[in-house]
């Protein structure tokens, strides 16, 4: 059975009605040809408030570039995000798990209404990781998710200060807070924390809830092996960018759906990869979000069943020795 890449968009953009339609996105540059082609969205979550999702308007581009070259047309799409480690302590942080939902809803909604043929979302901080792939298992269109990677660690500048010889994430902050109040640092050696600790682009620097959803995300299938392990500020981050464009046109082309990959042994293997890497207990939480968008039955249960048999292997920060990436 031979598979219709513009199954969505042939009914959007084809044909003497829809030319109101075409003379609009002509107006944003878009061309005959173009609108002839597989539309793929590219939603992401670019925002100036964060360093997590800093580089994702550069991926999204690298994504566009890998999409035209498989002969697709890329579509732009942007939404919010809410920063756990910025607004924590304050009012701003009972919006956090509200904004999974509304990103989620948002991606979901211009796919549907532009009906886009397939859909790369790129992800960065905590709550938009579950939020695009939750989106992914409601629209059930061709896609995948690309996260945008983990920040580099952190050095200090003042030698001999007791941070000095590490290399720092987001943990080393509040660890060096708290040496502050009890009076074991200065407030220079502090600010030397605050000043070094987060060095550029990406989302926190251990097995936190970023990289644990990026690592179980991987393993469930609905982003490719590898291209979430790649450092934010790495130069392979933006080939992979590159080939996730390339591949959902592939998937387009194959008529190859979320669902038709993600299943209930799909949500057991990232259950396991996350208790493998010593994971976030966030995991719980989105993963049965995520199951339930896909229409898989997932329960609590599941969680502590898969824990009994499944042995820590990796030592890595907040509880073990490494972070994320060790290196670039």
């Amino acid at each position: 059975m031979s598979i219709d890449p513009r199954k969505n968009s042939r009914a959007l953009l084809d044909g003497p009605d829809r030319v109101v339609a075409r003379a609009m996105m002509k107006a944003v540059g878009f061309t005959d040809e173009s609108l002839a082609r597989p539309q793929i969205g590219i939603a992401h979550c670019w925002i100036g408030t964060m360093p997590c999702n800093w580089n994702h308007r550069e991926l999204a581009a690298r994504v566009a570039d890998g999409v035209r070259a498989a002969g697709g047309t890329p579509l732009e799409v942007n939404t919010i995000a809410i920063n756990d480690g910025i607004t924590t302590g304050t009012e701003g942080m009972k919006t956090s798990l509200v904004s999974r939902e509304v990103i989620a809803d948002s991606v979901e909604l211009v796919a549907r209404g532009h009906m886009f043929d397939g859909l790369v979302v790129i992800s960065g901080c905590d709550k938009t990781i579950p939020a695009m792939v939750m989106a992914l298992g409601r629209l059930n269109i061709p896609g995948l998710m690309l996260y945008s990677g983990s920040i580099a660690a952190g050095h200090c500048a003042r030698i001999g200060s007791p941070f000095a010889n590490r290399k720092l994430t987001i943990q080393d902050i509040y660890e060096a807070l708290g040496a502050y109040n009890a009076g074991r640092i200065s407030a220079e050696e502090l600010k030397d924390v605050e000043d070094n600790a987060c060095p550029g682009a990406g989302a926190c620097g251990g097995q936190f809830t970023a990289n644990t959803m990026a690592t179980a995300y991987q393993m469930l299938g609905i982003s490719p092996m590898g291209a979430n392990d790649t450092p934010a500020l790495a130069p392979a981050k933006t080939e992979a960018a590159y080939a996730c464009g390339e591949l959902a046109v592939d998937l387009v082309r194959r008529g190859c759906a979320p669902r038709d990959i993600v299943t209930r042994r799909s949500f057991e293997n990232a259950i396991a990869g996350v208790m493998a890497t010593g994971g976030s207990t966030n995991a719980v939480l989105h993963l049965l979000a995520s199951a339930h968008d896909f229409g898989v039955d997932l329960r609590i249960d599941d969680f502590d069943r898969i824990s009994r048999r499944t042995p820590v292997l990796a030592d890595m920060r907040p509880w073990g020795t490494y972070t994320s990436p060790h290196k670039l």
